[in-house]
């Protein structure tokens, strides 16, 4: 069974772009003719919204999927819509993968014992179902968890990862504004806490390493923290990390840069609202979402590849 790691390093390589579109739909993002359509089309407004924003995303899709090798939905935003709306995270899911992109699903999960468990096999694994069989309800290449609980409630996500090829993206330095007030608390040994996550992810990640020289057990680390992330890729040589914070949260490509490795290798940057709402940016009107999702996409493309040129770790 192919590493998550291997798989995403390869679709890296093929579009030659470490992006990862977020995929993360609020209802006013959705143009106009879109929700008018399922508003009259059907009757129940709950089922219209996750109808609606289900073809907000496959449209995104079909905008970028030749560009970008992978798609991050992020649950909470599905969750808010109810049922229909993690219909319409299903139905997501299943048509990036159609479209042979890699699907890392944001929920940021954190708990222990048999309740980590659920949640690994609920987005990472298989379910039992009442006919005796075993089947995924939400299968997604790879989730990001919370393991600030400690290894209890690591374990169930890494046990799940390994049979099942994915991977994981574990909280170490996160890109909002008061993350320092516990991550950067100073520890008797002089490290800060997320060093010390740093060197635990990078221990879970030691038998889940690939071809790719990569482990299946990731980071996530704030993409307006280079100076930290400088820290946290020596601390973290095996370890593929996921970059918020580019675009909308203010970091540029070159603030991303320190996440890779000396080859250019080893990290995926993630755009969310700057590609769902690049209209807005390109001054172009909201029904020309998709043209402009694409344009933000080829865009962040080329700042990518140029930082890394400029760094020195375009190959």
């Amino acid at each position: 069974m192919q590493h998550f790691a291997d798989r995403l390093q390869a679709a890296i390589i093929e579009k030659q772009n470490p992006t990862v579109m977020g995929l993360d739909p609020m209802l006013s993002y959705v143009p106009e003719r879109i929700v008018s359509f399922y508003q009259k089309e059907v009757d129940d407004p709950l089922l219209a919204t996750g109808l609606s924003i289900y073809e907000f995303n496959r449209r995104l899709i079909d905008s970028v999927h030749d560009l970008i090798p992978a798609v991050k939905p992020q649950l909470a935003y599905y969750e808010q819509y109810g049922i229909h709306g993690m219909e319409a995270l299903r139905q997501t899911i299943t048509y990036a993968r159609k479209k042979n992109l890699l699907v890392i699903l944001d929920g940021k999960r954190n708990d222990i014992g048999s309740t980590a468990d659920a949640y690994a096999r609920a987005y990472l694994g298989q379910t039992r179902w009442i006919d005796g069989t075993e089947k995924a309800a939400m299968s997604a290449d790879a989730l990001t968890i919370n393991a600030y609980l400690g290894s209890d409630g690591i374990v169930p996500f890494l046990k799940q990862a390994k049979e099942h090829g994915k991977g994981l993206y574990i909280l170490v330095r996160t890109s909002n504004p008061s993350a320092g007030d516990l991550q950067d608390l100073k520890l008797e040994d002089g490290r800060t806490v997320y060093e010390a996550m740093a060197s635990l992810v990078s221990d879970w990640g030691k038998d889940m390493i690939g071809d790719s020289g990569y482990a299946s057990a990731g980071a996530v680390v704030g993409a307006t923290w280079p100076q930290q992330a400088e820290t946290l890729r020596h601390l973290m040589p095996h370890t593929p990390i996921l970059v918020p914070g580019y675009g909308a949260q203010g970091a540029t490509a070159d603030d991303t840069m320190p996440n890779f490795d000396q080859h250019g290798n080893g990290a995926i940057v993630n755009a969310s609202r700057s590609l769902m709402c690049a209209w807005k940016k390109h001054e172009m009107d909201h029904e020309q979402f998709e043209q402009a999702a694409r344009k933000e996409a080829m865009a962040m493309k080329q700042a990518l590849r140029e930082a890394l040129q400029k760094s020195g770790r375009w190959q």
